[in-house]
């Protein structure tokens, strides 16, 4: 069995490896000869496992509508000791290293939960402190409404009593594309070029009940806002949205969001509203009574301008 091989029947198995480092996500996010993936193996078991995304020869880098990738360990005992836990850990990671050393040019996001890359940076890597936005314990509806700032509680409020707004889950790939354009043209921004990687992801999260596109709509039938949420079972996730500009005053993307964060209350306990740098896209996260976490991007090579290039998208989804 080739590596790809294997790590599809851990995909299979293993609860706990992150949305975004699955087989099925990996295909429609990198298609399915653009990624490969690293395996630690002890006694015909996967310890570990760091997939690649790979556009070009010798370039390691993120795929669009993906936000973490980075190795993953399997979960240890909970009498696990810290210090040989760690060791192991860091010795993994010197062996994904060195077969790393055949690509000059590597970009990734690491998974907020891991929180040790000093086996990176005694190898040369670099790293970048990016944040995202973590509401814990969604399943508590009233705990989320008290935390909230005043001004998000006004805004779904207002978007429920004054404008009407409703929400649908469900609604058509055209009409979320649509409203999402025009948010780009609202922030003088061309779409993205992937489009078609989008509809992939949606079509794949359809097709495994984890995942759909959610509208707001007004009484007579005007979409508001729009949001692609994602989810398994340790994690929900805002990948895309955005609002019809014009329409803006109606607070129904504060709405929107609430709803989708009450519906995947179902699925989850953790909704992950993915971070932005942009500061008030940061602020209406935080006014969700988000906790701002961080987690590491971490280069080596000659990536300013892939990297750049990435962070042009990713702060335009």
């Amino acid at each position: 069995m080739t590596n790809k091989d294997k790590y599809r029947l851990l995909c299979s198995n293993e609860s706990s490896l992150p949305l975004f480092s699955r087989d099925w996500w990996l295909d429609a996010a990198c298609g399915e000869t653009k990624w490969d993936v690293l395996l630690a193996e002890e006694k015909g078991k996967i310890r570990a496992a760091m997939p690649l995304y790979i556009p070009h020869e010798g370039v390691v880098s993120m795929p669009v509508y993906t936000q973490t990738m980075g190795p993953w360990f399997t979960p240890e005992p909970k009498d696990a000791k810290y210090t040989r836990t760690l060791g192991q850990r860091q010795a993994i990671c010197k062996e994904f290293i060195d077969i790393l050393k055949a690509y000059p040019h590597f970009l990734q996001n690491f998974n907020y939960r891991i929180t040790d890359w000093l086996p990176f940076y005694w190898e040369g890597y670099k790293q970048t402190t990016r944040y995202t936005y973590l509401l814990n314990n969604i399943q508590d509806e009233n705990l989320l409404w008290e935390n909230m700032s005043p001004n998000i509680r006004r805004n779904i409020t207002k978007a429920k009593e004054k404008f009407l707004i409703t929400t649908r889950k469900g609604i058509s790939v055209d009409d979320f594309l649509k409203i999402q354009s025009l948010t780009f043209e609202r922030q003088h921004l061309s779409p993205p070029k992937k489009k078609d990687t989008l509809i992939r992801l949606i079509s794949a999260c359809r097709q495994r009940n984890q995942g759909d596109l959610w509208g707001a709509y007004d009484d007579k039938g005007n979409l508001h806002a729009v949001a692609f949420i994602a989810w398994q079972e340790s994690s929900a996730y805002y990948l895309a949205g955005g609002g019809d500009p014009a329409l803006r005053a109606s607070g129904a993307h504060s709405l929107l969001l609430w709803d989708c964060i009450r519906y995947t209350s179902r699925h989850t306990v953790l909704f992950d509203f993915e971070g932005s740098m942009i500061p008030g896209v940061e602020r209406f996260f935080r006014e969700f009574g988000a906790i701002q976490t961080p987690f590491f991007t971490i280069t080596k090579g000659n990536l300013s301008l892939l990297y750049r290039v990435w962070l042009k998208i990713k702060e335009r989804i």
